[in-house]
């Protein structure tokens, strides 16, 4: 029976042969201390060549793949595979982890590297997406992840001479990545033509932006910057693996064999090839190298380690070899040597010396090797093998005596016989072969009886039988040497056994775990003299029993290392060692066995340490010789805290149910009541299940927690304030070391841990998102900067915090079992212990990680279960509670001595200066002196010592101490019971709180006119409290049963109580004394009333779904009530007691007649009107509001009327007290709810005079009393917020401009589709017909030599002959006309005292100076930017954030002067960002999403690091902006919503405005906020009024601030002074800005004298005597305050798109016409619009003639008009069309003017025959809508491209159609802005399949083209570029859609013009230079 308990003694890894070269590089490093570290399977190993040692790292649980060297040489970065995989950061001098990061990579991290100054760790994971992830390694926090390839990365590397930059390369691709901000962005090596794209392998970075890196085909490719600029050809012959740089140059490895020295420009030193050496080999690749001065490690792919001596190069020196790649099975010890022999599949048998740790013989077979067995002689030595021979060798020389092949399959096991005479072969076709030794191993028998492979073999002690294991583990006998089998069990049971390796068999039934029948143990080896066995398993463990061990489950000690499965484990042959080895890892451990007697000083010296504890007795059977537990941890243990639903789905809940709800709620719902109820007093102390959560502050007073409340209570007034921060039960309290702040962690979802303060009682730091369920214990640090916190979840988590700033520093799973207590050491911050069920773990952080070590326990004891933990004087002492009454005292990990100090468990402790209390079940507090030597005092909780003036009764004597604190010369105790208790230290004790203990608490009941309640609860007591000032306890009396519901008489006088049998009792309502009691019932008593009146009959309700009715004088039962199918619920008289109005389960209400018990019928309607004495009932018409939404999950428990009738409270599931109007009609009423119950509300009653309502929790059991607040009397205070569950359905209002940016979607532009609906296949995807020319069989561009035609004409007039022919190098974006302010807000700003202002456009932010009209730009962004704010610290001078749509958006921070990104956030809003907002200290950003929760982020934008976010409201937020003067508080508005926010710590608090206040205030759709000072917020809204709120209480309205919206608000800082921007019509008085002073009283009103019929205003910014406007008009106006005179900075178009485009042929001015009607002409040199006419229809395309003095119009209406450009009079105009007209062309001899429409027509007029306009002719059959058009230069053809990608030519004016090629061919055009036709074939990108090119032009020289597609780019070709993908130069500035593009005259600029962003952009163009 000893199996129970592990062995006790141990193993301790002494060796590991091999090294993981396999499938790794870069993995083999000299640390500072010349030591060599690398690593094999999943241990890092550290060897000393000097004094041949190993040190092992074993923090890992699976295959180390990566590893890294810090900088100074002394830590290690080691990475590893499986599915959380993690990466240990650990010093190479004591092998103990450092810091560990998890929780972000999955499959495994594939590479390490760490910067220069070793701060930051940079890993590659395994995953899909290969993700890139920058840690803070020493705080174990995660920087910024990006993806970052599509295929495997191999290497990564930081530049070390460039911050923030790094390297990666693999499959095809090399990245250059700069860190900034949280984002990490790629740009790809361009290979271009030096050398060929391939896979590149390793890479080193140098000085001057140079990177070296080996590739694929043994060349070293040579970067800088991202280009590709030499190859170094040939540098080694194959892929080169590996790349080191040192002080003295790089060195080079290769899967050639060969190492390479280079000094440091990469100029080849020397080469040394190691196949060359003596011992090399042919086929040897080298995977890493390391070069430290004169020596140099390498690694190779067989597992072998080479030091070279640089001088010596011909005699590297080997260190370390292990066996190659294939799986390692062999394993055999020689009979009387320290030596093993292992053989594997790399078919090498290898011999290894177990004392000089060396390899001393090896020979290569023609075959894999699966088994091997040595002669009882140590002479032959044989080897199975997989093609099913066996081989005999002579051990001494390795020379063959035999080789036998009778088997086709492998041969898995063979041994020798004891005697030495046979040879036992089991082979995988399920056979044993006996082979004879002396006779040449002549065949002797076989054995045959098994059905599957053999597995295992042992020879009996006189070698006259054979047992056998086989794959479906069945154990067979036979007899030697024949191989009969043996069937008898009597034959075999005396029969003692040479060896066990069998792993079925009764004598190991134990190393199999119970209950399961897997076959996953590999082999196993006992040893008879130790009596232990060792066993080898899939999961890379290696165990010790206790041999025998019979019964399934035995305890075991258990060894990791190996990663994968142990394929075999042998003892040396005596017994010192056991050698495993490794299947996949191929490795060999050696382990040395200490037995019993030397463990004592074995684990002194080292005690094992790893994240998976190794010397764990962990197993799976239950620990029987534990002694029982306690019953009350037993209780404990078993209480769960989950729940059906928590409080934080209510919001998806609600939404859930809204979506079904829609239909019916259209009815106006009542308002909310006007009174409103406080928490005053809570009777009850939480002691059942928790401990040591009580305390004194700093002044003295008390805190402790019940249900959702932390509870403050001052003892001199009795009277408690509370903190209602939490919305579930809290389950844990501690306190700050200054006795100033708590912290209390909550039952949730997603549990929250709440600090606040005692003495405001406000919420400090909210820490959430690590532990599940809930939190059971914190305790802070003693420096209260850190707290701990452990969690319910399956694991227990523990989690480490920065509470300050909400950071989780580190996290590690606890236990399976429950933690009951987490203690930080006082005197070092990263220790803490956490105590539980069979558990006490020291644990030290270990960055992002905690290393936990259990205890051990030694021969002192037994791993008891421990209550409770403290540490002692020392930072070493430790001492725990344990269940069964002792208290362990620990010094390290290590139980010095227990003591006796309580009968039953020891519930708490407290440390003292100079000694201990305790506190246990047993009712006694123990006071200690500093050693525990002594117990000095004793006091128990007895009544009698009660204080004479006491409050309140003990209930009964010695109560289970639970809490205990010290403190203000008293004593502080908790009981389980629910009481608090002080004791003096000289005796006497005082009780100060107490509630109802375990149990439910349900029956509740007022007393007719004194201040006092009466309760009863499953704990059996009823209890009389007074509700008075004194807050007491008055009587309490123990009943047989718990009790469910009780009552008072009309007179006060009795009090009847209903039991939980089916009994109730009538007691006297003073003594509480039994009047009578009756039996009628067996289920529940659920509800007990006296009629009104006299009190003259008593209704009892139970569960048996019965009432009875019985006369109380007779004491008789008079009437019974049926008729309802489910239980009662709830029962109420009528005012006269004729009449029983009942609630059933099954949700019925029902009427009977009293006294009888008569179901009567009443209609709802005719039921309200019946006087009521009472109302408790929650069913019916008049209480149908007070279901809520989710009314489906929750029920609504209890109701009670106020005697005036007008407020009903009600108490539901979750726990929420709510107030609603009486009667609630309709459904879900308005209501205000109050959080403090944690569960369900069990009932509530208001008292007499309705001056107080009381309330009782189910399984909180508290009792609490609120006070009401009458309507009239309101001190301002936040009551939990009136929040209803449906919003309200009056709108918030209607404008069409709010409308539109509410509902407007945002296209993100890699996802863009075409503007135009073309149709057909697109031009590179058609199949081209043969020229003429291809058809003759002649190639175009290779002329015949003598050709008699005449040459090709030019593709294209060039109009500046004379001048050089340059291309086009560059464009240079130079001005931007245009502002977005249709749809963005708050985007105007004023930069350097208002010289500048800042504004965006499309993706562009843009700076603009306001003297010059010059701009500069940020172009960072890659889509549309939406948001733009300033910085306003002085710090933060000029610094700009923006936010951009994206699926992923990013914000960036920039210098707006330099244009510098000083960071970029990645954030997590998808589609975009809508809002941006810098605090008042400038380093926080606060941004929101445009995502459907509208998340609220806030990041500290300098790190990057995201502090905080939560879902922000469920419809469109449009601003949220931090208070100025405020670092933690912002305000967000939005459709119809204002919510004021806190940040505290990581979380956000926040609070919908309250408009209850107000008479009639509605909400509505708020668009704009400012601020005031004294907490003052205003903010604007849709119907023009502006609200001002005081907090977060409306208390006035601006109305009509404006006669529209209010959209744009600004606060002036320096004076405070607020100017609003509105919608408005023009007015003598009113204007559409004001500017307010700082209480928004008085205004002023300013006029844009824009000449719009309204104007809209969309920004507003104040400097200095001026303000600067943004219209939606995209204009932006600077108007002087003193003047009032406008100033127009900046104007575009309003609407588009832009689609009409031109350019005069000589000047740089240019025309553009869009859908808003207006035309309007630009100069570019002065930077301005020159005018504007405004048509009265959308215009589509406009034209020049060729002398610039009339303009063409086309309208989208089919009309055109031609104007005068002079006088801008009409020259004529004309509509013969009705769909839009698309271009419109003058001849080049301006004779005739063509109009293409989209009705499939081109027109011509002749111009020379006067302003009549009369067609001439058209082009006939178009396919479809003109696009473009363009004149041939002689005016007699015209091309048309047209909407199905088809180009066709016509003949003018004829409209002929030309057919003919060849003619085509040899036309010379005016203009090319053609997308079709194989001139510009190049131009259509591979990546438009959705996407167009709208639009193209060739430059006048002819030799350049533009082209603008639907991605927003604009992009730069060489002409003609008939190659298809033609290379090309991309150019953003654009949002989605560039409409038209041209070039000026003299191709000076090019012109683009928008769709969506209705922009013009100028790029200046850059000729390329010419050499």
């Amino acid at each position: 029976m000893a199996a129970r308990s592990a062995p006790s003694c141990h193993l301790r890894l002494e060796w590991v042969y091999g090294y993981r070269g396999h499938q790794c590089r870069n993995n083999l490093y000299y640390t500072a201390a010349k030591e060599i570290v690398y690593f094999v399977a999943g241990v890092g190993v550290v060897y000393s060549p000097r004094e041949h040692r190993q040190k092992f790292y074993r923090g890992h649980s699976d295959d180390i793949i990566s590893l890294a060297l810090h900088p100074e040489r002394a830590l290690v970065a080691t990475g590893q595979v499986g599915k959380e995989p993690y990466i240990c950061v650990w010093d190479s001098y004591t092998v103990q982890t450092v810091s560990v990061l998890k929780d972000v990579h999955t499959h495994g991290i594939a590479c390490l590297a760490f910067d220069l100054d070793g701060q930051r760790l940079v890993s590659v994971g395994l995953d899909s997406k290969n993700a890139v992830c920058v840690w803070d390694w020493k705080r174990g926090k995660m920087l910024s992840m990006a993806p970052g390839h599509t295929d495997r990365i191999f290497d990564i590397s930081w530049d070390l001479y460039q911050p923030n930059k790094l390297v990666s390369c693999g499959v095809k691709h090399i990245k250059f990545w700069s860190l900034c901000g949280n984002a990490l962005t790629p740009k790809r090596g361009v290979f271009g033509k030096t050398g060929d794209l391939q896979t590149i392998l390793c890479l080193a970075c140098a000085r001057d932006e140079l990177t070296y890196s080996g590739a694929l085909n043994g060349d070293i490719y040579v970067w800088k910057g991202i280009n590709l600029i030499r190859t170094i050809q040939g540098a080694h012959t194959a892929g080169i693996f590996s790349m080191n740089a040192c002080e003295e140059g790089f060195a080079t490895g290769g899967r050639d064999g060969c190492i390479r020295l280079w000094d440091l420009t990469f100029k080849p030193i020397t080469v040394i090839d190691l196949r060359e050496t003596d011992q090399g080999y042919k086929g040897l690749s080298v995977r890493s190298v390391c070069w430290r001065g004169d020596h140099i490690l390498v690694g190779t792919q067989d597992g072998e380690i080479f030091e070279i001596v640089v001088h010596e190069r011909n005699k590297p020196f080997l260190i370390m070899q292990g066996h190659c790649e294939g799986e390692l099975w062999a394993l055999a010890v020689h009979p009387t040597k320290p030596l093993a022999v292992t053989g594997s599949d790399d078919r090498s048998v290898r011999i290894w010396s177990l004392v000089d740790h060396a390899l001393i013989a090896r020979c290569n077979m023609e075959e894999p090797i699966r088994c091997a067995a040595v002669n009882v002689d140590g002479i032959h030595l044989a080897l199975g093998m997989k093609d099913g021979s066996f081989t005999v060798l002579r051990v001494r020389d390795m020379t063959e005596v035999v080789h036998i092949k009778d088997r086709k399959e492998a041969i898995h096991e063979l041994k020798y016989s004891p005697d030495g005479t046979y040879l036992a072969v089991g082979c995988n076709d399920s056979s044993v072969d006996i082979y004879g030794v002396a006779q040449r191993y002549k065949k002797f028998g076989e054995c045959v009886g098994s059905l599957s492979f053999i597995t295992h073999l042992d020879w009996s002690s006189d070698s006259r039988y054979l047992q056998t294991n086989d794959g479906n583990g069945k154990r067979l006998f036979y007899r030697m040497p024949g191989g009969k089998e043996v069937a008898s069990k009597e034959e075999i049971k005396g029969v003692h056994w040479a060896s066990w390796t069998c792993v079925s068999g009764l004598e190991v039934n134990g190393i199999w775990p119970k209950y399961s029948d897997i076959n996953d143990i590999n082999s196993v080896d006992g040893n008879y003299i130790g009596q232990v066995l060792v066993t080898a398993d899939d999961y890379g463990i290696v165990k010790l029993f206790r041999y025998p061990c019979l019964r399934k489950g035995a305890k075991f000690k258990k060894y990791i290392g190996h990663s994968a499965h142990v394929t075999n484990v042998r003892w040396s042959h005596d017994y010192q060692w056991v050698i495993s080895i490794g299947g996949a890892d191929h490795s060999v451990f050696q382990w040395k066995f200490i037995p019993e007697r030397r463990l004592k000083d074995a684990l002194h010296m080292a005690p094992q340490e790893s994240l998976a504890d190794s010397n764990s007795d962990e197993s799976d059977s239950d620990l029987s010789d534990v002694p029982e537990l306690d019953s009350e941890i037993e209780q404990e243990t078993q209480l769960t805290y989950r729940r059906q639903v928590y409080k934080e789905d209510l919001p998806q809940l609600k939404e859930q149910y809204k979506e079904k709800q829609k239909s019916g709620t259209s009815k106006r719902r009542e308002r909310a009541p006007g009174n409103s109820i406080r928490l005053h007093f809570v009777h009850g102390y939480r002691g059942y299940d928790c401990r040591s959560n009580l305390f004194y502050t700093q002044i003295g007073e008390i805190v402790y927690h019940v249900a959702a409340v932390g509870v403050i209570y001052n003892r001199q007034q009795n009277t408690q304030r509370f903190y209602l921060g939490h919305d579930d039960d809290i389950l844990c309290l501690a306190v700050h070391p200054l006795k100033d702040y708590v912290a209390t962690g909550q039952v949730g979802r997603d549990p929250s841990i709440h600090i606040w303060d005692t003495e405001t009682i406000k919420p400090l730091s909210i820490l959430k998102g690590y532990h599940q369920y809930g939190v059971c214990a914190v305790d802070f640090s003693a420096d209260g900067k850190r707290l701990a916190s452990v969690g319910i979840d399956d694991s227990h988590t523990v989690v480490l915090w920065d509470w300050k700033k909400g950071e989780k520093l580190s996290i590690a799973r606890g236990s399976k079992d429950k933690i009951f207590v987490v203690k930080m050491n006082p005197y070092v911050p990263d220790k803490l212990i956490t105590a539980g069920i069979k558990h006490m773990k020291f644990w030290r952080r270990a960055g992002g990680g905690l290393i936990g070590r259990k205890g051990y326990v030694g021969t002192l004891g037994k791993s008891d279960t421990m209550m409770c933990a403290v540490y002692g004087w020392t930072e070493e002492m430790a001492f725990s509670g344990t269940s069964t009454g002792d208290v362990c005292i620990w010094r390290d990990i290590f139980l010095v001595k227990t003591v006796k100090a309580h009968d039953g468990p020891v519930f708490s402790m407290h440390a003292l200066e100079k000694g201990f209390v305790t506190g246990g079940k047993d009712g006694v507090v123990a006071l200690w002196d500093d050693s525990f030597e002594r117990c000095l005092k004793t006091y128990a909780i007895k009544r009698a010592a009660l204080a004479p003036g006491s409050k309140g009764l003990l209930l009964e004597d010695n109560p289970s101490i639970r809490a205990i604190s010290l403190g203000h010369g008293h004593i502080l105790v908790g009981t389980k019971n629910g009481e608090i208790l002080e004791v003096d230290k000289s005796g006497p004790i005082t009780l100060l709180v107490q509630g109802h203990m375990e149990g439910e608490a349900w029956g509740l009941a007022t007393h007719p006119y004194l201040p006092i309640c009466a309760t009863v609860s499953d704990d059996k007591t009823l209890r009389i409290w007074d509700l008075s000032p004194s807050h007491c306890m008055l009587a309490v009396r123990k009943l047989k049963k718990g009790g469910r519901c009780c009552c008072f008489s009309p007179d006060g006088k009795a009090l009847a109580v209903g039991l939980n049998d089916g009994s109730f009792l009538m007691a006297n309502a003073d003594t509480l004394e039994d009047l009578v009691s009756f039996h009628h019932r067996k289920e529940v008593i659920s509800d007990i009333r006296f009629s009104p009146g006299s009190g003259k009959y008593l209704a009892v309700a139970s569960h048996d779904s019965f009432i009875d009715i019985y006369n109380v004088m007779s004491s008789k039962r008079v009437g019974i009530c049926k008729g309802a199918t489910s239980y009662i619920t709830h029962v109420d008289w009528d005012i006269r007691g004729k009449l029983l109005q009942v609630n059933t389960g099954a949700k019925e209400q029902l009427f009977f007649e009293a006294p009888r018990g008569k179901k009567q019928t009443i209609p709802s309607g005719e039921a309200e009107k019946i006087g009521w004495a009472s109302w408790t009932s929650v069913l019916g018409l008049c209480c149908e509001g007070i279901w809520p939404v989710t009314g489906e999950v929750m029920d609504v428990t209890a109701s009670s009327l106020t005697s005036d009738k007008t407020v009903l409270a009600t108490g539901d599931d979750l726990g929420f007290v709510k107030l609603f109007r009486y009667p609630a009609k309709g459904k879900f009423g308005k209501f205000k709810r109050y959080v403090a119950h944690s569960t369900h509300v069990t009932n509530v009653r208001w008292t007499h005079d309705d001056s107080m309502l009381v309330t009782l929790g189910g399984a909180d059991m508290s009792l609490m009393v609120w006070t009401n607040e009458m309507e009239g009397y309101r001190e301002k205070r936040p009551c939990d917020s009136e929040e209803s569950d449906m919003d309200s359905e009056e709108d918030g209002g209607y404008d069409s401009d709010v409308t539109r940016e509410n509902e407007i979607s945002y296209t993100i532009r890699a996802l863009s589709t075409n503007i135009r609906p073309m149709f057909g296949i697109k031009p590179h995807l058609q199949q081209k017909e043969p020229s003429t020319d291809e058809r003759q069989g002649v190639v175009r561009g290779s002329r015949p030599p003598v050709s008699r035609a005449p040459p090709q004409p030019e593709k294209l007039q060039t109009n500046n002959v004379g001048k050089k022919k340059r291309p086009i190098e560059d464009l240079v974006l130079e001005l931007v006309f245009g502002y977005r302010g249709r749809d963005c807000r708050n985007n105007v700003h004023y930069l350097n005292d208002g010289d500048d202002i800042i504004y965006h456009t499309a993706s562009v932010g843009i700076l603009h100076n306001v003297a010059t009209g010059t701009q500069s730009f940020y172009q960072e962004h890659n889509d549309d930017i939406l948001c733009l704010t300033v910085n306003q610290h002085p710090k933060f001078i000029n610094i700009v954030a923006t936010g951009q749509v994206a699926t992923a958006p990013s914000i960036h921070i920039w210098d707006a002067v330099n244009k510098q990104t000083l960071s970029i956030l990645r954030c997590y809003h998808s589609k975009g960002v809508c809002s941006v907002s810098f605090s008042a200290t400038g380093k926080l950003l606060l941004s929101v999403g445009l995502d459907p929760e509208h998340t609220v982020t806030i990041w500290r934008w300098q790190e990057g690091a995201k502090i905080a976010s939560r879902a922000g409201h469920n419809q469109r937020i449009f601003v949220a902006e931090f208070r100025p003067d405020s670092d933690s508080q912002f305000v967000s508005v939005g459709v119809k919503h204002v919510k004021f926010w806190t940040l505290a710590g990581r979380a956000l608090l926040s609070k919908k405005g309250l408009l209850s206040t107000l008479e009639d205030a509605r909400m509505q759709t708020m668009l704009a906020v400012a601020f005031g000072a004294n907490n003052l917020t205003f903010t604007g809204t849709i119907s023009g009024d502006v609200c001002v709120w005081k907090d977060h209480i409306l208390c006035r309205i601006v109305a009509r601030a404006h006669n529209g919206p209010v959209f744009a608000m600004y606060t002036t800082l320096r004076d405070g002074l607020i100017v609003t921007g509105g919608k408005e019509r023009p007015s003598k008085e009113g204007g559409a800005v004001k500017l307010w002073d700082q209480e928004l009283r008085r205004c002023r009103a300013f006029r844009l004298e824009t000449g719009q019929a309204s104007d809209c205003v969309r920004s507003v910014c104040r400097g200095k005597g001026k303000i600067l406007v943004g219209t939606r008009n995209a204009e932006i106006i600077e108007v002087g305050e003193k003047n009032a005179a406008c100033n127009v900075l900046v104007s575009g178009h309003v609407d588009g798109p832009v689609w009409g485009l031109a350019t005069h042929p000589s000047r740089d001015f240019f025309l553009s016409a869009a859908e808003d009607g207006t035309v309007r002409l630009w100069d570019i040199a002065d930077r301005k619009m020159l005018n504007k006419v405004s048509l009265g229809h959308a215009a589509r395309t406009v034209c020049y003639s060729p002398e610039g003095d009339m303009v063409a119009i086309g309208m989208r209406n089919g009309e055109f008009i031609i104007l005068l450009v002079s006088s801008l009079k009409i020259w004529g105009k004309k509509r013969d069309r009705r769909c839009a007209i698309h271009d419109i062309r003058f001849s080049p001899d301006s004779r005739f003017l063509a109009v293409g429409s989209s009705e499939n027509s081109v027109d011509f007029y002749d111009l020379t025959l006067g302003p009549t306009l009369n067609r001439i002719s058209y082009c006939k059959d178009i396919p479809s809508f003109v696009i473009q058009m363009d004149f041939s230069a002689d005016s007699r053809h015209l091309q048309v491209s047209t909407g199905c990608y088809k180009r066709h030519v016509y003949e003018v004016p004829s409209g002929k159609h030309l057919m003919d090629q060849a003619a085509i061919d040899r036309i010379t055009w005016a203009t090319w802005t053609s997308i079709l036709g194989d001139e510009v074939m190049g131009i259509w990108s591979r990546h438009a399949e959705k996407a167009d090119v709208n639009c193209a032009c060739v430059s006048h020289s002819g030799i350049s083209l533009v082209t603008g597609d639907d991605f927003g780019m604009v992009k730069l070709f060489d002409f003609p570029c008939p190659e298809k993908f033609a290379k090309h130069k991309r150019f953003l500035g654009h949002s989605p859609h560039v409409t038209n593009i041209r070039f000026t005259s003299g191709d000076r600029h090019v012109i683009s013009a928008g769709g969506d962003d209705c922009r013009l952009v100028t790029f200046s163009a850059q000729d390329r230079p010419t050499y």
